[in-house]
């Protein structure tokens, strides 16, 4: 003779509880509420816009301008020069008050480690105004 146990034959649960999964859901929805709003509020600030047809200042000090070829070859103020020669000049030049900005061409297709080490000799020598050359973009 079978006994039934309260209606548990033992067979699977057909019922999940979801409990749990509805306190989750609200504790996210929550959090959601709460920083949706902070999300919409955007820093604004004005950048400031380039005018090319404003003249810059005089210039107190003349840049150094240095023109990088592709094969490694470089022109300090179009005067060929050494890498070594080029280090001695970063630090003369670095000394100087105001300071020169280093002005660098280089070539399109210059690999840019040679740039790097130009850059790198010239920050160990003290030089801080670095800037890279560029052409216009064509237009049309």
């Amino acid at each position: 003779m079978a006994v039934s146990l309260g209606g548990n034959s033992g067979g699977p649960m057909s019922e999940i509880n979801v409990t749990p999964l509805v306190d989750v859901m609200l504790v996210l929805l929550i959090i959601f509420m709460i920083t949706a709003p902070l999300m919409s509020h955007s820093i604004t600030i004005e950048l400031p816009t380039a005018n090319p047809k404003t003249k810059e200042p005089d210039l107190v000090v003349p840049p150094l301008d240095l023109a990088v070829k592709s094969d490694g070859s470089m022109y300090l103020n179009d005067h060929q020069v050494t890498e070594a020669e080029l280090r001695a000049q970063f630090a003369v030049d670095a000394q100087k008050t105001p300071q020169p900005e280093l002005q660098i061409r280089a070539d399109k297709t210059t690999e840019f480690k040679i740039v790097k080490k130009i850059i790198g000799n010239a920050k160990d020598s003290g030089m801080v105004h670095v800037a890279f050359m560029t052409t216009d973009a064509p237009k049309g």
